[in-house]
């Protein structure tokens, strides 16, 4: 017995692909484009609406995830920084690290002026370069 969507789903599916871009085409891992990769993410989270909205700790997670079943070492990082102006307040930041530095940032200095809390994969080094506060 075939099923068809109510029109409500079939609505919401075609919502869906207005807001998703399509995905790049399938590449062998070792093929990847990050660059591209992080493009790509970067404009499916600038469209999603509310809670699902573009974030960098979400842009990070999203590339982690992607980036470490394709095979690639990178590590995520999150850090806070104490912000100065009306009052003194607490700002967060996620990023990822390959190699020692800042991979896919948009501006990798954003990165460095947090103090990490936190990495995974969970350390058993120290942690990279582009994980530790540059002193000031």
């Amino acid at each position: 017995m075939t099923r068809r969507l109510s029109v409500t789903w079939r609505l919401r599916a075609a919502g869906v692909a207005l807001v998703v871009p399509p995905l790049p085409r399938a590449v062998p891992a070792r093929e990847l484009d990050a660059a591209a990769l992080a493009r790509w993410v970067d404009a499916v989270l600038r469209r999603l609406p509310g809670p699902w909205h573009h974030t960098c700790l979400k842009r990070s997670v999203v590339l982690y995830h992607l980036l470490h079943a394709a095979g690639r070492p990178v590590e995520l990082c999150i850090g806070v920084r104490r912000t100065k102006g009306s009052g003194e307040t607490l700002a967060a930041h996620a990023w990822l690290v390959r190699d020692g530095t800042p991979y896919l940032e948009p501006d990798p200095g954003v990165s460095l002026a947090h103090t990490m809390i936190a990495r995974f994969p969970e350390p058993h080094t120290a942690p990279s370069v582009a994980c530790i506060p540059q002193s000031s």
